[in-house]
Formats: structure tokens, sequence, C-alpha cells
């Protein structure tokens, strides 16, 4: 038997009933820490499941920050240094990954409280987590503001990638399950993956 549930019964659910089912809803997320750091050169760590894929020529990838109504360490820092990292989330470090998640003060580190790793190198600006098989340096191309909720789909141009060579198939496909990338459903669930099979490309 299939539940049915309208527009005014969803809006009528327990608040965090109502966001956890939302958020449940587009199934399997990827999941990231994006690092950040001010210009006073405080750190910051924090756990998104709604990185994308935005375009591969230039390469670009997207995420969407939640509404200024309260502090937001990472979208202020971004404004203000223009560069960021994201960094897979694998299944050695989930756990601490989620802590991220928690409202620490601006002078705490995400790094520090969670015993992750800042890594800087190339001389790119912002850490990122040392601990992460699949790290990405971007810089800010454009901030979007999305009217009907407040909410911010921030863009970045990748400007370095580090993986370990084992995982590059030789189609160009990162292999993220070897990579030991989980992912995650809601906002609590955490996922190992198997790969079913990879198809051709759909022609007509």
């Amino acid at each position: 038997m299939l539940l049915h549930l309208d527009n005014y019964q969803i809006g009528n659910l327990e608040d965090r009933k109502r966001i956890a089912l939302i958020n449940s809803l587009s199934g399997f997320k990827s999941l990231n820490l994006i690092g950040t750091i001010n210009n006073q050169g405080q750190t910051n760590l924090a756990i998104f499941n709604s990185v994308v894929h935005i375009g591969a020529n230039p390469p670009l990838m997207g995420f969407i920050s939640r509404p200024d109504s309260v502090e937001k360490h990472t979208i202020e820092n971004i404004r203000q240094t223009f560069y960021y990292t994201i960094n897979h989330v694998n299944i050695n470090i989930f756990e601490q990954a989620h802590q991220t998640s928690a409202r620490y003060k601006r002078d705490e580190s995400e790094f520090v409280v969670t015993g992750l790793t800042p890594e800087y190198k190339n001389n790119f600006p912002v850490p990122f987590v040392s601990e992460s098989n699949i790290q990405i340096g971007l810089e800010l191309q454009e901030i979007i503001s999305v009217k009907t909720n407040n909410t911010l789909l921030v863009v970045g141009e990748i400007k370095h990638l580090f993986f370990p060579n084992d995982i590059w198939e030789d189609s160009g496909v990162l292999d993220i399950e070897k990579a030991g990338s989980v992912t995650g459903s809601s906002l609590d669930g955490y996922h190992s993956t198997q790969l079913i099979t990879r198809l051709k490309y759909s022609k007509p």
C-alpha cells in the first residue's frame, strides 16, 4: 500500500520529521567535506550533501549553502578568499565528517575538534583534508541566489585535483568505490556502495 501525503500534510509534519523526509527524497547523495579559511587564517571544515557537477569545460562544481539567517562560516570564508576545497568523505572518516555538522564557534576549527588533518599543497591557499582520497581545490566563480528559499548555489572552477593513481580508469572515470567514498541518505545515513555495471553511451 502506498502512503499519500499532500503539500498541506507535509507542511504540518513536525519540523524534524519533515526535514528528514524531504532530505531523503532525492535518494543517495554525495558526501563531501568543504574546507575554507578566512583572512585571519582561521580554518573551517563542514560536511555537505549537496555538491553537484555543473560542467566539464570549464570544469565546474556547485553546492547549496543554506540561508544566511544564522552564521555560515563556509560561505563567509569563501566570500573573503574566493577559494575552497571539496574532499570526498570515505569509510575511514565518516564519523569525524559527521561531527563537523555541529555548530562550533567561529574560532573553533573543525579540523582540530575532529582530528582531521589540514593539508596545504601546490601553493593553494586553503587546506585539503589529508585523510580524504579525492581532493579538489576550487576558485569561486559565482554565487547564485535561489529566491524561493533564500539558499545560495555556489559555483566554483576546479583548479587542482588529487587522487590515487590506481583509481583512474582508462575511460577517464574515477573508481570512487575503490577510493572508499561513501554516500548519504537524508541527514544521518551513511552507506557503502557496490557497482552494478557500466552501460554504453546511449544512442537513438
